[in-house]
């Protein structure tokens, strides 16, 4: 434990400083008031040893990464902890000793030493910004200065879980068509090589003039076996291109556009991006954030860049004095008109969190659903393209067969 110089005034008005060990500041300040001291001011003594401690922590807490499940888990512990009445640096140093991540360890020591120093909890998470957060960072903030600190993490345990569990089933229900479309990948190459060659070599034999389906075909195969590295090199070449055109700010804003606007999967987006914002606007509001700041944060969290734009518009209107319910009323293409209505109903009644968490939790369930009829829904596409695809590869190959049989005979 560190050791605190302090100043304090005892019972008896007389005015003195002293050292004593603390698990951090408030500890201290408990310890002396239960022996009926004042304490005026506190400072670690060894502030160098722990400066350096929290440098060695950020640099090893710059490798790994932490978990939605693992963030999951330290809200909620950490908020039971506190709940039973546990200090709050003790509390970081039962759950860093626990868990078996390095980087959430270095994390929570990092942040153990600066409550220790005076700093509070939501000061030491803004510093990692790759583990904790905006929502996370400030629903913590809001709880210390309101003193329900236990039940603001249980509500940020909460947001993240139920976005965590929303991404889980939307991946689920890509998952299968993404394996078919491999599979046909696959086959489709090693039919290329192995079986294409020996009926373009039986073609050539017999002579005749090939159907142009079948020389494309055929040309596909010369080009992957003889030019196998060249054709693999120039496909992860693509792919690597695509992925870096995707990761800038003209690409995001491209798939984003894709996302909206193709049938299927337009809908869904729309719901889960309403999802996620009426939810974590509600788990803000309810924890005493402001409005603006709840908006500003909300539009941190959404990845979709055209509802980044909507939510920035959103805060500027209200900054201007006009009501939630009516920035969103105006994005239809975006925003169910169902947003708006519960929204306005919640700002005339009051209790616009508890109908912004109703929203969420109608639209999760709507997702939930749709996910699992995606599967159901996606057969029969992907039966009509693995069709076409064995279709157009059999005319183009028994075509040419037949042709050479009938004029044989």
């Amino acid at each position: 434990m560190p050791n605190f110089r302090y100043k304090a005034q005892k019972s008896t008005g007389e005015m003195y400083e002293g050292e004593r060990e603390a698990a951090d500041k408030f500890a201290l300040y408990r310890e002396l008031k239960k022996e009926g001291e004042t304490v005026f001011s506190a400072k670690v003594l060894d502030q160098k040893r722990g400066k350096l401690s929290r440098s060695v922590s950020q640099v090893s807490s710059s490798f790994g990464s932490v978990s939605a499940h693992e963030q999951i888990m330290l809200a909620r512990n950490l908020g039971s902890m506190m709940k039973g009445g546990l200090p709050l640096s003790r509390a970081l140093d039962v759950i860093s000793r626990q868990s078996k991540n390095k980087k959430l360890k270095s994390v929570l020591e990092s942040i153990r030493t600066d409550i220790s120093s005076g700093m509070s909890l939501s000061e030491g998470m803004k510093k990692f910004p790759k583990v904790f957060s905006p929502v996370f960072v400030y629903m913590t903030k809001a709880g210390e200065e309101s003193g329900n600190l236990d039940e603001s993490l249980k509500v940020v345990a909460n947001q993240i879980e139920r976005v965590y569990l929303l991404q889980k089933k939307i991946k689920g229900a890509m998952m299968y068509p993404g394996i078919i479309v491999c599979v046909m990948i696959i086959i489709a190459v090693l039919m290329f090589i192995f079986v294409v060659p020996t009926l373009a070599s039986t073609f050539k034999d017999l002579g005749g003039e090939l159907p142009f389906s079948t020389k494309i075909i055929i040309g596909m195969s010369d080009i992957l076996v003889n030019h196998f590295f060249l054709a693999l090199g120039s496909a992860v070449g693509f792919i690597i291109l695509l992925v870096s055109f995707l990761k800038t700010k003209k690409g995001k804003r491209t798939m984003d556009f894709l996302f909206l606007h193709i049938p299927l999967i337009a809908g869904i987006t729309r719901e889960v991006n309403s999802a996620k914002t009426t939810r974590t606007l509600s788990s803000l509001l309810s924890a005493g954030v402001e409005v603006v700041t709840a908006i500003t944060i909300t539009g941190d969290v959404i990845q979709n860049s055209y509802y980044k734009v909507a939510l920035k518009a959103a805060e500027i209107k209200i900054q201007k004095g006009e009501n939630i319910s009516s920035t969103f009323a105006g994005q239809e293409k975006l925003f169910p008109v169902f947003v708006g209505e519960m929204i306005s109903v919640g700002e005339e009644t009051g209790k616009l969190s508890g109908m912004l968490l109703e929203v969420a939790v109608f639209y999760e369930d709507d997702v939930d659903q749709k996910t699992k009829d995606m599967s159901t829904v996606i057969e029969p596409f992907l039966m009509v393209t693995v069709g076409v695809a064995v279709g157009f590869f059999a005319i183009s190959i028994l075509s040419p067969i037949y042709s050479l049989v009938s004029h044989i005979s």
